[in-house]
């Protein structure tokens, strides 16, 4: 069965392969504190089903509690070590399957294997609390060798620490006019697209939350980096086929056979 990438908005995708769901960082809400969904309705109920659901860091667009207990009894999770000590409410969560992995770890997923890769983003869960734990990326290795990034930045080592990937779902912006320190914009998605050289990317991470009252500053921020993308992305990695979704959408991108 070909591999299928579905975009549900922000960094929630479904990686489909070999039979088996992945959901990523699972975020379902019109609201989330000070951030409202201004693009795409939220996933209908199919985009809950999954077998596994990875989760990339502590911050709340990521881990979102709610979102994680409307999945279904049973569904494994993949948390960065220590996040159920710093998140006390994922312990109460007991009707998934919850997995701590480390940068390092693989974790068996019927046919596929599970990778868990290092990313430079700060780990804390804001904006409260001292307890933090480091940020994540994830290879899915099965009929193709799918990378989601979750949050980072740009590093020398990135291609060294993925490895060789199909699949790059990239996070290209934000959810504000302003991106921190360990993000990626479309700009460094670009390059980091150039240092990985899979086949296919997929961008993510934007034009789906702004904050409340900041519709009319620096709106391109939110409509752009897709676009931005997709124009650097040919420019820096003009052998990758980019694939820029609607929320919603979804791809079978080509791998290597």
């Amino acid at each position: 069965m070909p591999v299928e990438i579905t975009w549900w908005g922000h960094a929630t995708c479904t990686i489909e392969d070999s039979g088996v769901r992945l959901l990523t960082d699972p975020l379902f809400a019109r609201r989330l504190a000070h951030l409202r969904r201004r693009r795409g309705a939220p996933p209908p109920p199919e985009a809950r089903r999954a077998d596994f659901a990875l989760v990339s860091h502590l911050h709340a667009d990521h881990l979102h509690v709610p979102s994680l207990a409307g999945l279904a009894p049973g569904t494994r999770l993949l948390v960065p070590r220590g996040a159920p000590r710093a998140v006390p409410a994922l312990r109460r969560l007991r009707h998934l399957r919850i997995t701590e992995v480390a940068v390092g770890d693989e974790i068996s997923a019927g046919p596929l294997v599970v990778r868990a890769v290092p990313a430079r983003h700060d780990g804390r869960r804001l904006p409260v609390g001292p307890h933090r734990c480091p940020a994540l990326g994830y290879v899915v290795e099965g009929a193709a060798r799918t990378y989601f990034a979750g949050d980072t930045g740009l590093f020398d080592e990135m291609a060294e620490a993925v490895g060789p990937v199909d699949v790059a779902l990239l996070p290209v912006g934000g959810w504000g006019p302003h991106l921190g320190e360990g993000h990626l914009d479309a700009g460094r998605a670009a390059h980091a697209l150039a240092l990985l050289s899979p086949r296919s990317a997929v961008p993510v991470h934007y034009g789906t939350y702004w904050p409340i009252g900041m519709d009319g500053v620096r709106p391109h921020e939110f409509h752009a980096p897709g676009d931005e993308f997709v124009r650097l992305a040919a420019q820096y990695a003009p052998r990758v086929t980019v694939h820029r979704l609607g929320h919603g959408e979804a791809v079978r991108p080509e791998v290597a056979r």
